[in-house]
């Protein structure tokens, strides 16, 4: 739960504000609150660079105003980190100049995209964790003789005997398939410049008792040693990398804290949706909100709202659904949640709120409320900014 009730009171105070001629349900970022988010990912970096997972953003104008109008470096922040590569390549066509693929791509017509601009051969570096990946990034490319740029995946979880703690991601682990495929990947005209290791069970699991904070602490120093083995694997075949990537929002400490990593990735600290109120290492200041209108009041305890079914993706359950926070002491019902046509709530405040009044809520997920909304409302002392969000823009990718 979140640590200080009163934290986000003054942003949504200026957002409920700056929005009350507007008809819900839409979203609204608060500017000040999200800069200040913006800064204390720098600070808690300790000086290595923060890469902008665009997943967490689906913004653009909330992207630039991170990393300035060119996408690329402002700050303390050092480019994005994309999840498509036809996302990576459209931003590219809107400016950015720095973009790592977080995920591998069997995308063949995007990749047909890339091999025929040079802008986007420069900007964009592709994740591969297998000599397929390297096939199917080949062929795509045809007779292109170039060498794109490539980024090792490595698998960052935490293994305890039978027990995998973590997300199921690449098969490379060890130093030694590592090199293996990195020695592949050169022999067959790839530039290998990095690799990643992305710690889920750190970065993306919140501090909810003292038996996960001694995985998470295990966690930590094995993957300490590990990437470096790595990464000194790595380098013995290609040479120096230009760049060693890890973490998440939630474990930015914990990452930069490791000298051989020269570039960490956060995106949702940015917003700091629910799923981000657990953590020990920072305080949650929410800087994304979504309000939905009361369309009816089937009891004097209940009131009825419009949409509302914005829920999370990953395992089902009580933390991915959007949470009420104003007015306070509202609780969805258990029998309904959110749901996609209407969400009702109950409470003693719930008899206070007419029909064609509104709710307040924050959502789990980060940059996932921009696929619920075409646009979003960026707020601070002089008003209101209507920008679109990649759904918006027409992406969705």
């Amino acid at each position: 739960m979140l640590r200080a009730a009163s934290v986000h009171d003054d942003a949504l105070d200026r957002v409920h504000a700056a929005t009350a001629d507007l008809d819900p349900p839409f979203a609204a970022v608060d500017l000040p609150t999200l800069r200040r988010n913006a800064d204390d990912l720098i600070r808690r970096a300790n000086g290595v660079p923060v890469r902008v997972a665009s997943k967490s953003v689906r913004c653009r104008a909330v992207l630039a105003e991170v990393l300035g109008p060119e996408l690329a470096t402002r700050g303390g922040f050092r480019g994005i980190m994309a999840y498509s590569l036809r996302e990576a390549l459209w931003l590219v066509e809107h400016g950015a100049r720095d973009i790592l693929m977080g995920y591998p791509t069997v995308d063949r017509a995007a990749l047909g995209k890339l091999a025929v601009s040079p802008d986007a051969v420069q900007a964009i570096t592709l994740m591969v964790d297998s000599a397929e990946h390297l096939d199917i990034i080949r062929t795509a490319l045809g007779k292109n003789t170039f060498r794109t740029k490539v980024c090792l995946d490595i698998d960052a979880s935490l293994r305890v005997g039978p027990l995998h703690l973590g997300v199921r991601r690449s098969p490379l682990r060890d130093p030694e398939a590592a090199s293996s495929l990195a020695r592949r990947a050169d022999a067959a005209g790839f530039d290998v410049v990095g690799v990643m290791f992305y710690e889920a069970q750190i970065a993306g699991l919140p501090d909810s008792s003292l038996p996960v904070r001694l995985v998470k602490g295990l966690s930590a120093r094995d993957l300490s040693s590990r990437r470096r083995a790595v990464v000194e694997a790595v380098r013995a075949v290609v040479g120096d990398l230009e760049l060693v990537n890890g973490g998440g929002t939630g474990s930015l400490e914990v990452t930069t804290a490791d000298r051989v990593v020269t570039e960490a990735t956060a995106g949702s600290g940015l917003y700091v949706p629910t799923l981000f109120d657990g953590y020990r290492a920072f305080t949650p200041n929410p800087s994304m909100f979504f309000a939905l209108p009361a369309v009816r009041k089937p009891s004097p305890s209940v009131t009825t709202l419009f949409g509302g079914g914005y829920i999370a993706s990953g395992p089902t359950g009580a933390s991915r659904v959007p949470r009420p926070v104003r007015p306070a002491g509202l609780k969805l019902l258990g029998t309904e949640g959110a749901g996609e046509v209407q969400t009702p709530v109950r409470g003693r405040a719930a008899a206070s709120i007419p029909v064609g009044g509104r709710v307040w809520f924050r959502h789990a997920k980060a940059g996932e409320l921009c696929e619920r909304f075409d646009r979003v409302y960026l707020v601070d002392e002089n008003g209101r900014t209507e920008v679109p969000t990649y759904r918006g823009e027409g992406g969705c990718w």
